[in-house]
């Protein structure tokens, strides 16, 4: 099959395409690309990838934010300019939504509620924009598919954005030392994780639904 035959599938880390990457084992054109997280790592994933083979549809998947009160964790959520992806997505279960691509992680509910009103839109997350932006100027058509993984009024157990490096990477070495000064956070974080794993699992299974009608 060649690259432009290729349904290209972005996720910015491993916790988030594991699950689909899984159940694609025996499915032939899917390319799955690990973009890091934020707009540029995702920029230059994206341009790199199409500088080797470029695809005939790009979908840009992970974990979402919710801003408003009706998106519940576990939803899946999208936007894209194409009318028959919408159709397709919609027809799925998918809520249409506009998103904001933020910068840093958005981790209280105090941070999520200031983004709503300032940006109108109802999901956040960090690298959609970039990706769709660079798919229009190649003529290839996108959608942003996002799974809701903390809802509007949740604050995440930890402020990620203080165990990063200046890459948008987990610093491990900085979470080890945030556990140890602060070990009730680990129960928290644990319950996250948890959380985590089934919202990939269910954006795993309706992109699967999705590519098969593709």
């Amino acid at each position: 099959m060649s690259a432009s035959q290729e349904i290209l599938v972005c996720f910015a880390v491993k916790e988030e395409s594991r699950p689909f990457e899984k159940r694609i084992e025996n499915m032939r054109g899917i390319w799955v690309l690990v973009t890091g997280m934020g707009e540029q790592n995702a920029s230059d994933s994206i341009r790199a990838a199409f500088a080797s083979r470029q695809p005939r549809l790009v979908m840009t998947c992970g974990f979402a934010g919710g801003l408003t009160p009706d998106l519940k964790q576990g939803q899946i959520i999208i936007s894209t300019k194409d009318a028959r992806l919408n159709e397709l997505l919609t027809e799925e279960g998918a809520k249409s939504v506009r998103f904001h691509c933020a910068a840093r992680v958005a981790a209280t509910a105090e941070e999520k509620r200031l983004l709503r009103q300032e940006t109108g839109a109802e999901a956040v997350e960090m690298e959609s924009k970039a990706i769709c932006n660079i798919c229009e100027e190649n003529g290839v058509p996108s959608a942003t598919v996002r799974v809701v993984l903390d809802e509007a009024e949740q604050d995440l157990p930890l402020d990620f954005n203080r165990v990063m490096t200046g890459k948008l990477e987990i610093d491990y070495f900085l979470l080890a030392i945030a556990l140890f000064r602060r070990p009730r956070l680990i129960p928290p974080l644990l319950r996250f994780q948890m959380q985590a794993r089934s919202a990939a699992g269910r954006l795993a299974e309706f992109l699967a639904r999705v590519i098969a009608r593709s």
